[in-house]
């Protein structure tokens, strides 16, 4: 799923509860209106704040696996030396 929808499928959801419930208790227009547009703000504040936390995450993710795979290639080189050296040796 892309991470940009995440942020909008969550105020949607949000929207959509708050109405139901603000619906069902007879708030009237004015009320309802008010509670939906803070109910969207907190959820769209809510909503970037995960999908920052998640690209900080991918992204230290995304360094180790880069680290790991550098040094198994050396790893990989540096034993293809050192059976070269020992070849030469014998």
């Amino acid at each position: 799923m892309n991470r940009k929808n995440l942020t909008l499928i969550m105020m949607l959801v949000a929207g959509l509860v708050t109405v139901v419930i603000t619906y069902i208790m007879n708030y009237s227009i004015v009320a309802k209106l008010g509670i939906l547009i803070a109910v969207l703000a907190v959820f769209y504040f809510i909503g970037s704040i995960i999908v920052n936390v998640i690209e900080h995450f991918e992204k230290q993710n995304q360094k180790r696996i880069e680290e790991e795979e550098r040094a198994a290639k050396e790893a990989a080189e540096a034993a293809l030396a050192t059976d070269g050296n020992v070849e030469e040796k014998k």
